[in-house]
């Protein structure tokens, strides 16, 4: 992981809807920060494409902005759910990198 990581501690969430997703909320300065330094080469859906780190669990993926909670969701595949023993409602933490 490099220069461009961010670490923090977040609740897991299941978004309301089908499909089951989970996910975790960056905090609304680590969002400000990475929309400041990397947003101008966002992706579609204003996705930011991160590596990162729960537990012994690391993988490439993608962060997208969330304009009704003001900051950047990250989804958790269900193989890193299981891998790390996370449910909603239980605080995970995370490292995230900012893929250049």
């Amino acid at each position: 992981m490099g220069a461009h990581r961010f670490s923090f501690t977040a609740e897991v969430w299941e978004h309301e809807g089908s499909g089951a997703w989970h996910f975790v909320s960056l905090s609304e300065a680590d969002a400000d920060d990475i929309d400041e330094m990397f947003g101008h080469r966002a992706g579609g859906f204003g996705a930011v494409r991160v590596e990162v780190k729960i537990g012994r669990t690391t993988w490439l993926t993608s962060i997208f902005p969330d304009r009704k909670r003001g900051t950047y969701v990250l989804p958790l595949k269900k193989p890193v759910r299981l891998a790390e023993g996370l449910r909603a409602g239980e605080a995970a933490h995370i490292e995230i990198d900012v893929v250049q």
